[in-house]
C-alpha cells in the first residue's frame, strides 16, 4: 500500500508542469552602460537646473512678501493717521455747526466787517486743509487697499513656488536613486571599463575641438576674479542645489563664482545661457562660461588651455577637466 502510494505521488510529480524560470536579463555591453549612466546623469542634472530655478524665484519672491508686509504696515499707520485727522475734523464741523450763526450772517452782523473778513480767509483755509485731509484719508485707503491684495497675492504665489519647488525636490531625488540603482548592478571591472570608455570619448572629442580654441586673449579683472574663485573651490563635493560654501552644483559654482567678482548672473546654466552674451568659441577667455547639452543644463567656467572648472555630477567633487568633457553647446560671457 505504502509502495502504491509512493508511486501515484511519482507519477503525478513527473507529469506536473514545471514552473517556468526567468530568462537572465541579457548582459549590457560597456558602451551601453556608460549610454545609460550618462542619460541618467543628464536628467538628474536637468531635474536639478528645474529645482534651481524654481529656488532662486522663491527666493525672490520672500524678499518681494517680505517688502510688501513692510509697505502694508507703513499704508495701515498713515491709514491710521488720516483716519485721526478725519475724526479732528469730523468733531471741528460739530463744534463749528452747533456755535449758532452761520458765515454769512456772521460777516452782515460784525461789527467790523474788514476784520470779518479776514476771518474769512482763514476759515477759507482751514476748508482746504479739511479738504485735503479728506483726500489724505481717501488715497491713503485706496493705497492700503491696493498693498493688502498685492501682498495676499505674492503670498498666494510664494506658497503654490512652494509646492513646486517640493516636487522638483522628488524629482531630482527620484533620478539620484535611478543611478544608485544603476552603479550598485556593475562589478569594480566594469566600472573601470565605463570610466576608461568615457575617457577615451572626451579625448576624442578634446582633440576634434582644439582647433576651436584659442590661448591669446586674457581674462578681464572680473573673469579673472571669477576663475580664482573657483579654482579655490577644487575637491569640493558637488551637491545639488548647493551653491557653497562647502558644496556647490554646477550653476551654484558659476554664479558663486561672479557674484564674488561683482558681477551678479542669473542662478540656472539656462537662465545664464539664455541672458548672457553669447560669444564664439575661438574667443573663450579664462572667466567665461561654457554650456553644455542642447537643453543649457550643465555648465563650466573656463580656466584657459582647454580647460574648465567644474562641479561635474553627483557623487563627485569639483575639479579641472577639459573644455571637452561634456558636449558643448556653446559659450557666454558676463559682463
Amino acid at each position: 500500500m505504502r509502495l502504491a502510494c509512493t508511486a501515484t505521488v511519482a507519477a503525478q510529480a513527473v507529469l506536473a508542469p514545471v514552473p517556468a524560470t526567468a530568462a537572465p536579463e541579457p548582459q549590457r555591453s560597456v558602451s551601453q552602460l556608460l549610454t545609460d549612466l550618462q542619460k541618467l546623469y543628464r536628467q538628474t542634472e536637468q531635474a536639478t537646473e528645474t529645482y534651481d530655478a524654481t529656488a532662486d524665484r522663491l527666493g525672490r519672491q520672500k524678499s518681494e512678501v517680505a517688502r510688501l508686509d513692510k509697505e502694508l504696515s507703513r499704508a495701515r499707520r498713515a491709514l491710521e493717521a488720516s483716519r485721526a485727522d478725519a475724526g479732528r475734523l469730523a468733531r471741528q464741523q460739530y463744534q463749528g455747526a452747533s456755535g449758532g450763526l452761520g458765515p454769512y450772517v456772521s460777516l452782515l452782523l460784525a461789527p467790523d466787517p474788514q476784520r470779518a473778513l479776514d476771518e474769512g480767509h482763514v476759515l477759507g483755509e482751514l476748508a482746504r486743509q479739511r479738504a485735503r485731509t479728506v483726500d489724505r484719508l481717501t488715497g491713503a485707503e485706496r493705497h492700503s487697499d491696493t498693498v493688502a491684495r498685492t501682498a495676499r497675492k505674492a503670498l498666494d504665489t510664494q506658497r503654490a513656488l512652494a509646492g513646486q519647488q517640493k516636487k522638483q525636490r522628488d524629482a531630482v531625488q527620484a533620478k539620484l536613486a535611478d543611478v544608485e540603482r544603476l552603479l550598485a548592478t556593475l562589478d569594480p571591472d566594469q566600472l573601470s571599463a565605463v570610466d576608461r570608455l568615457e575617457q577615451q570619448g572626451v579625448s576624442a572629442a578634446q582633440r576634434a575641438l582644439a582647433g576651436s580654441l584659442s590661448d591669446d586673449h586674457p581674462a578681464s579683472r572680473q573673469g579673472e576674479r571669477a576663475l580664482r574663485f573657483a579654482l579655490k573651490q577644487v575637491g569640493k563635493p558637488y551637491v545639488w542645489g548647493a551653491q557653497g560654501p562647502s558644496s556647490y552644483d554646477c550653476s551654484g559654482l558659476t554664479s558663486s563664482a561672479w557674484q564674488h567678482a561683482g558681477t551678479p548672473i542669473p542662478r540656472t546654466s539656462q537662465e545664464q545661457w539664455r541672458h548672457l552674451r553669447h560669444i564664439p568659441l575661438h574667443q573663450l577667455r579664462p572667466g567665461d562660461l561654457v554650456i553644455y547639452f542642447p537643453e543649457a543644463t550643465h555648465v563650466a567656467i573656463y580656466a584657459g588651455d582647454g580647460k574648465v572648472v567644474q562641479a561635474p555630477r553627483p557623487g563627485t567633487r569639483i575639479k579641472i577637466s577639459p573644455v571637452a568633457s561634456n558636449p558643448v553647446l556653446g559659450a557666454v560671457r558676463p559682463g
